[in-house]
């Protein structure tokens, strides 16, 4: 058996290196793989030897050679492939190891690699006859089944195949992304993405689903340390996602606050910023008790031993996600139910882009931002926002924004008290806002993720008492809305922004 070995990544290697020569296995090795395992004492054949062809354009050529090429790819089922490499004196490769360099780390011209993806590829085109190994956590294994068996077994090697091929496909698609640039929606766009882990199932029991991360990135998930409860499911990433990343949006557009959310279906039942976390939760749940029944909660901040009894005293809550727990507050949180997660969260890194597929068609966007600043709003009407409505406002707008269309919310002392979500009129949205919120929209702000058509859902906000509006604008009906505001004597703000959200 011989071995061709030509690694970046030399963890492990010696050692594995070390297993195949005492199973009797020949290594060819170049470069500083070569350097390495002579190091260590190993009797190694070096590629320049094998190939009688000298390293040359500093290592950029050294394995792209016929010596090499056809002694991996050569079918030994065929007479005519061993006849020809015996003419030329090529002793067939049955084992290639190979990583290649690491682009995603430091990405530049001088980190493409090229003879490490053409013998990975070759070796998994023959895997018939080839055994590939593109990472050292396959070393053991494979040492394994050739010190039981003496050889790998077609299945063994069909797996290592289509792992290479992902491997190498994966790699050029980082290299096709770096060299996009500026581009946001190339021409070609490939996806690289590599599996974290499995879910129970995804968003009903007979849906299989996984949670992957883009090749080369760290998201906040991967820094995610859970402190309790049960594995996290497909459902609970996408709410505990939504709750997180909206929890940093409240507070970062009010300044000095702590914010809190909660969060069923993706919909806040409730959200609010105030001085304190503590305060922020307490306002967040009273907004809906009855909905936060299973919810997702994010707390802006560390949940101490305080905060984590209010919680335990409130609904049951399928995951806790915050800054961090007091030890304390985690021995409260798991006595009252075993099965709640509770993650310790660093900041979300942004959304970046959006990909939504329908069947073997997909959809990319550019992920929707909230671009425009309450600093940039214009006021409409006659009437102008007092300092407090103008929190009311923002609070209403940025909750809004991430609900699903049409969405309506209301909200009141920096509480959203009232969301209507996922409603195929915006006057029903905002009918079921009012509901929700009762006598708590009277003084209260309201926001519509995109314009009002009619002046009939302006006027049910007014109805109910909200005394303030920010919508989008754009409706060629806008000038009948706004004289409807300016007839109830309400302030109306335009951000010139729709936030669709299917």
């Amino acid at each position: 058996m011989r071995a061709l070995l030509s690694v970046y990544d030399k963890t492990g290697l010696v050692e594995f290196a070390r297993g195949l020569a005492g199973l009797g296995c020949e290594l060819v090795a170049s470069g500083q793989t070569a350097a390495a395992l002579v190091g260590a004492g190993l009797a190694t054949l070096e590629v320049a030897e094998l190939t009688g062809f000298p390293e040359m354009l500093d290592g950029r050529v050294k394995t792209l050679h016929p010596r090499v090429h056809a002694a991996i790819l050569a079918d030994l089922d065929r007479s005519e492939h061993r006849a020809q490499l015996e003419a030329q004196s090529i002793t067939p490769i049955d084992l290639v190891v190979v990583n290649l360099y690491p682009f995603a780390s430091d990405p530049s011209i001088e980190l493409i690699d090229v003879g490490g993806p053409t013998m990975v590829r070759a070796a998994a085109k023959n895997h018939a006859h080839v055994t590939v190994v593109t990472d050292p956590g396959q070393y053991e294994a494979v040492l394994a089944e050739l010190r039981a068996d003496g050889a790998t077994s077609l299945a063994t090697r069909r797996r290592l195949a289509q792992v290479a091929f992902a491997t190498t496909a994966a790699y050029d698609a980082r290299i096709a992304a770096w060299l996009a640039d500026e581009m946001s929606l190339p021409e070609r766009l490939v996806l690289d993405l590599e599996r974290v882990t499995a879910t129970r199932y995804g968003e009903n029991p007979h849906q299989h689903a996984a949670r992957y991360r883009r090749a080369g990135t760290r998201p906040w998930w991967d820094a995610v340390t859970q402190l309790g409860g049960s594995p996290l499911s497909y459902l609970n990433y996408l709410d505990a996602d939504a709750a997180w990343r909206l929890v940093h949006e409240l507070a970062a557009d009010v300044p000095g606050s702590r914010a809190a959310a909660i969060i069923k279906h993706a919909n806040a039942s409730g959200a609010a910023v105030a001085e304190t976390p503590h305060d922020a939760f307490a306002r967040a749940l009273a907004a809906d008790p009855q909905s936060a029944f299973g919810g997702v909660v994010a707390i802006g901040g560390e949940v101490d031993d305080d905060l984590a009894r209010a919680v335990a005293a409130g609904p049951q809550a399928d995951v806790i996600v915050a800054s961090g727990f007091s030890p304390g507050a985690v021995e409260a949180l798991v006595a009252r139910r075993k099965a709640t997660r509770l993650l310790a969260a660093p900041s979300p890194e942004p959304l970046g882009v959006s990909v939504r597929t329908l069947g073997d068609t997909a959809l990319v966007q550019d992920a929707d931002e909230l671009v425009r600043a309450a600093s940039t709003w214009t006021c409409a009407t006659a009437a102008a926002p007092t300092p407090a409505q103008m929190v009311d406002l923002v609070v209403a707008w940025r909750v809004c924004a991430r609900t699903t269309s049409n969405a309506v919310v209301v909200a009141r002392d920096g509480v959203a008290v009232g969301v209507g979500a996922g409603q195929q009129s915006r006057v029903v949205a905002a009918e079921l806002a009012v509901a929700k919120a009762g006598e708590r929209a009277r003084g209260g702000a309201a926001a519509s993720d995109a314009f009002f058509p009619f002046s009939d859902g302006l006027e049910r906000l007014a109805e109910s008492g909200v005394t303030a509006v920010v919508q989008p604008g754009g409706s060629v009906r806008d000038g009948e809305v706004v004289a409807a505001a300016d007839a109830a004597g309400i302030v109306m703000m335009m951000t010139g922004e729709r936030h669709f959200r299917h």
